[in-house]
């Protein structure tokens, strides 16, 4: 597995990493999320070892990645889709990965076949898309059948039959009882492919858990009662947050699950007509923990707009 402790990184006045620990275990897809400049790409590096920690360790397997003889049979990552000779073929780029870690040609044109570049195998990679780009580096990653894989936003570029494609992979490996760490901005996609997450803001540990914990937590519960008013009272009085639904009627509870709100309202005599745990999104859950820690705030849709045409009212008024 994977293994970080205590990992710092300093650049200068900057702190990019900052006392981080966690482990990606075997057998799970982990996303790796945060907002921008919360430190997951120099984590990344950290544990590859193409950048050098200040304090801590990152370890594979528990060893250093700088240690392993032939790193692609035990690792296999993808950082930065654009980093690949540009006057290569596809097949000349793996091969001359593959010829470096004592991996066979055949491997080579498996993978190709794999990440559905076997039509393109002769064609030099810098005339690729950017989703042909990521279909490469996944091969590469995959070639020496490595039980690690590391990827840095890997759907970045591809269509949504790829984007299908890739995330039934990462599944599949997992499946097989490899540990797979993946980076993204995506949610949605997250939601839909990870087990377990990692969440950093700042270069520090904001959340190890696993996504149905993470979302539930995020949730409330959604209460209707024809004696509402009198519910919400008992609610509020457990330390409960009472929220009416707009246009709704009913009530957004949070602080008290479901079993507990049912037996508050028995013990009092009050009828409830629903009685609904309600999960949050991903997005929702995430936005909600990670929002203390974002570097890059963006001001509200349409402000700038307002301002300009007030601007220009106001020189057309002079």
């Amino acid at each position: 597995m994977i293994e970080v402790s205590q990992l710092s990184k300093r650049f200068g006045a900057v702190t990019a990493v900052d006392g981080l620990s966690f482990a990606v275990r075997p057998g799970h897809v982990t996303g790796f999320l945060g907002p921008n400049g919360a430190g997951k790409t120099t984590t990344m590096r950290l544990i590859l070892g193409l950048d050098v920690p200040t304090s801590g360790t990152a370890l594979v397997g528990g060893r250093r990645y700088r240690q392993i003889v032939r790193p692609l049979r035990e690792v296999g990552a993808l950082l930065d889709a654009t980093a690949v000779h540009a006057g290569r073929t596809a097949r000349d780029h793996l091969l001359s990965l593959a010829r470096s870690n004592g991996i066979g040609p055949r491997r080579v044109t498996e993978m190709l076949r794999l990440t559905g570049l076997d039509a393109v195998a002769g064609k030099r990679a810098g005339g690729f898309s950017l989703g042909m780009k990521q279909r490469l580096g996944i091969a590469a990653a995959l070639l020496g059948d490595p039980p690690v894989l590391m990827f840095d936003e890997p759907v970045n570029g591809l269509d949504p039959e790829g984007v299908h494609w890739i995330r039934d992979l990462f599944k599949a490996l997992a499946a097989e009882g490899r540990t797979v760490f993946v980076s993204s901005h995506l949610m949605s996609e997250m939601a839909l492919t990870a087990d377990r997450l990692v969440i950093i803001g700042r270069g520090r540990l904001i959340a190890d858990t696993t996504v149905a914990r993470l979302t539930e937590a995020g949730g409330d519960v959604l209460v209707r009662s024809p004696q509402a008013a009198g519910l919400r009272g008992l609610l509020t009085g457990r330390g409960a947050t009472v929220m009416e639904v707009p246009n709704d009627g009913g009530l957004s509870v949070r602080g008290m699950d479901a079993p507990g709100i049912g037996e508050l309202a028995a013990r009092h005599g009050i009828a409830l007509h629903e009685l609904t745990p309600r999960r949050s999104s991903l997005e929702e859950a995430y936005l909600n923990i990670t929002g203390d820690s974002v570097q890059y705030r963006a001001e509200p849709a349409g402000t700038g707009a307002r301002r300009d045409s007030s601007a220009k009212a106001g020189e057309g008024a002079r």
